[in-house]
């Protein structure tokens, strides 16, 4: 069994063996590995890619720079991100940069992470989590 997932650093799709756990894996285009798993800040080509594209969950963070609660969730974000390598994808949308995105998704409080599955959304929460309470709710669709 296999599973596209889009690269973070040049967005094409690749198409990888589903594992357990990865110890390496390459774009074929680019060659940068997929395991870094750092969070992305995506405008509206780039979250479409990664929507329609990604079989991994795709975990999005809606947030603004002036936005206290969003700052202080940041590192926890990446935290999960970063212990999450291949098993789900992480994006980052500004809402004051995209505020076409955050009103096609109905964003109405930040930050409010989205959680897309097969180009669908399948949960959203608001607020700020911690990285083990990120974990714990992208865990559940992985």
């Amino acid at each position: 069994m296999t599973v596209n997932v889009v690269c973070p650093h040049c967005l094409k799709i690749n198409r990888i063996p589903k594992k357990d756990s990865y110890s390496k894996a390459n774009c074929g285009a680019c060659k940068n590995s997929l395991l870094e798993s750092k969070p992305v800040e995506v405008g509206v080509s780039q979250f479409g890619t990664f929507i329609a594209n990604s079989d991994l969950p795709v975990v999005v963070d809606f947030w603004a720079p002036w936005c206290g609660p969003c700052r202080m969730m940041a590192p926890a974000f990446e935290d999960a991100a970063n212990a999450l390598p291949l098993k789900a994808q992480f994006l980052k949308v500004n809402t004051e940069e995209q505020p076409q995105l955050g009103s096609q998704y109905g964003i109405r409080s930040i930050p409010t992470m989205v959680l897309f599955k097969g180009g669908k959304e399948v949960d959203r929460v608001s607020g700020a989590l911690s990285a083990e309470q990120i974990k714990q709710w992208v865990a559940r669709y992985i």
